[in-house]
């Protein structure tokens, strides 16, 4: 095997090795609310998981830029505290790429790859109407990821969930049970690379 020691790599290869290697990730797609100038912006960020359900908490990395200063998602979620996280499929991702788009903080990512919003129930930022599944949440925690300079890198939140809302073409609401099928949900691997489900099947655990 090749053996690279970390200490000898840039953050240029360091990145790589990491997008490269956790794969897939899921994509949080999460729109913000700046409430000073009500510019509503969006962005997919794919270093997010799920982190419990006992409390309903989402975890979310966001890398900051070579210029050292947080995401226009950072900055709204540490000074406002809400958002709404979406999942991203195969009918979004288009719209989803666009929303990647470094445009100034005083334009919305939504107006400009073409989506529509709709209210929240308990959070004050809007959703995504086209995204099937979409979460409100809250800022729980933060904690602000430092390099051994001490300079902040990564804005690193742990997001409450508020509330859900899932699509009726991709919800049992019999059974409470998402059909993963119908969803076609999209994972981001390295670079411009994306993945879609192959074949699903089931593995139990042992007793």
């Amino acid at each position: 095997m090749y053996h690279y020691t970390t200490g000898d790599l840039d953050k240029k290869t360091m990145y790589k090795f990491i997008s490269g290697s956790i794969i897939p990730r899921a994509i949080g797609w999460i729109t913000t609310l700046d409430e000073k100038t009500e510019v509503v912006n969006a962005a997919p960020f794919s270093f997010t998981s799920g982190v419990s359900n006992q409390v309903p908490l989402l975890s979310m990395a966001i890398l900051r830029g070579a210029n050292g200063e947080p995401k226009d998602s950072a900055r709204n979620l540490l000074e406002y505290k809400h958002g709404v996280v979406h999942i991203v499929s195969e009918d979004v991702v288009d719209a989803m790429n666009d929303t990647s788009a470094p445009l100034p903080a005083d334009e919305s990512e939504v107006v400009f790859a073409g989506l529509h919003l709709t209210d929240s129930k308990t959070v004050k930022t809007p959703g995504i109407k086209e995204a099937k599944i979409r979460m409100e949440v809250k800022v729980y925690d933060y904690h602000p990821v430092k390099s051994p300079d001490g300079d902040v890198v990564t804005d690193f939140f742990f997001l409450e969930v508020t509330d859900f809302y899932f699509d009726e073409t991709i919800f049992d609401k019999e059974k409470e049970y998402i059909d993963v099928a119908a969803l076609k949900p999209v994972a981001r691997l390295a670079g411009p690379y994306y993945a879609t489900l192959d074949e699903i099947y089931r593995k139990d655990r042992p007793n």
